[in-house]
């Protein structure tokens, strides 16, 4: 199943569904910081997303409780390996010497994490 790429407004509906599991559209209006968005900006976007195989919902009378169908997890790893391919050559080394390169992550960082890594095996 192919996955497609979120806007950043549908991202930022779905880590708020993913922080909440399940929600009516309150729910999700509540997540939002000041100045919040109109109910109907966010009841657009979940429809795109029901569109888009991201969500879908339980019907309780008129309202609707909202459910990911996709995890963070599988949505992160596509748009990280995306991410890698369109801007790093398709290299995870050149991706994370960039980040070295800009100071996003030091190399004390890095050590750490393939030590976490060779720990893992």
């Amino acid at each position: 199943m192919q996955i497609s790429q979120l806007t950043k407004a549908e991202e930022q509906v779905m880590h708020y569904l993913w922080d909440l599991e399940k929600a009516f559209l309150k729910d999700m209006l509540e997540q939002f910081p000041e100045p919040k968005p109109h109910t109907n900006t966010v009841s657009t976007i979940l429809k795109v997303l029901k569109e888009k195989d991201f969500v879908d919902y339980k019907v309780f009378g008129r309202q609707h409780e909202y459910f990911p169908l996709i995890s963070k997890e599988k949505y992160s790893g596509k748009s990280m390996k995306s991410l890698v391919k369109n801007y790093f050559e398709g290299s995870y080394k050149n991706a994370v010497s960039f980040l070295v390169e800009k100071n996003q992550m030091s190399v004390e960082d890095l050590e750490m994490l393939l030590d976490e890594l060779k720990n893992k095996e």
